[in-house]
């Protein structure tokens, strides 16, 4: 077979596929079942969202990884995720800035956060902007504790990221696309399905039309991000939504955005929508 001719993403699964004799990735065990702590058991499969035309069934990534690797989400204990979730914690109860504030000043426990992680991110009609988890979390720490901003896709801000999603493990997500959401939405699909770079791929390149194959040691998922944040294994520390668009991004050898700017505002909308019905699931592990 002549790979030459192939699209590039499809030449490089190709190329895997003839070399390690592999076309669809070896997931999770048929009927396996992702129960976080023995109790909470997630949703890694349903039908996709009747406004997603490229698939018929939303998968999580967990069932695109190798046995060992689902066994480590399956227990906190196992995952180093929660080690920045731990930390976050601290920082939740931690009293500073000039106003002598905390989060659980205004917030109480942090489990007062249930189910804030399964609508983001959502339109702020206070700000008529759309904002992720980590711009209400900013801003509570600008406005109302006044003390300085977290990088977006700093150690801190993921780790507070992490623990608000822990409180809606085993929730669906259930993102508005609709009403003032909507162009954010549309903005959003256009960047998914758009080819850039050197390979000219698009996101759904990989993560709708080559799900499954087997490419560069790894398996290709579908890109959900109602695992996020999510501990790679390959960095061995927490990542957040927009840190890995501009992997992906990067890994197309194209101009990446900024993460927190307004185009992967509106990608991660998009995603998190093709997303709707998995559960929460942050923070996972991932390769």
């Amino acid at each position: 077979m002549k790979i030459s001719k192939l699209h590039p993403i499809m030449q490089l699964a190709t190329a895997a596929t003839l070399a390690l004799g592999l076309g669809v990735a070896a997931q999770a065990e048929e009927g396996a079942k992702l129960i976080v702590n023995g109790e909470i058991e997630m949703v890694t499969r349903t039908a996709a969202p009747a406004y997603i035309d490229g698939l018929d069934e939303i998968i999580s990534g967990w069932e695109f990884r190798s046995t060992e690797t689902q066994a480590l989400q399956m227990d906190d204990f196992d995952n180093s995720g929660m080690l920045g979730v731990d930390s976050a914690l601290e920082a939740w109860n931690k009293v500073q800035g000039p106003e002598q504030k905390s989060c659980a000043t205004c917030h109480g426990d942090v489990e007062s956060m249930k189910g804030v992680r399964t609508v983001m991110p959502k339109f702020n009609e206070e700000a008529n902007d759309l904002w992720t988890l980590e711009d209400y979390i900013n801003n509570c720490r600008t406005e109302r504790q006044n003390v300085e901003a977290w990088g977006y896709t700093g150690g801190s801000m993921t780790n507070m990221a992490a623990l608000i999603a822990v409180q809606s493990r085993g929730m669906p997500m259930n993102v508005a696309i609709d009403g003032p959401a909507a162009p954010f939405w549309e903005a959003g699909k256009e960047l998914y399905y758009a080819r850039t770079g050197v390979l000219e791929l698009s996101c759904a390149s990989c993560h709708e039309q080559s799900y499954g194959l087997h490419i560069r040691a790894d398996h290709l998922s579908q890109g959900q991000i109602n695992g996020f944040p999510a501990y790679r294994l390959k960095n061995a520390k927490l990542n957040g939504i927009h840190a890995r668009f501009k992997g992906c991004v990067r890994d197309t050898k194209a101009e990446t955005y900024k993460p927190g700017g307004p185009e992967f505002h509106a990608l991660e909308l998009y995603v998190a929508s093709r997303g709707n019905g998995l559960t929460v699931e942050g923070p996972s592990v991932r390769n």
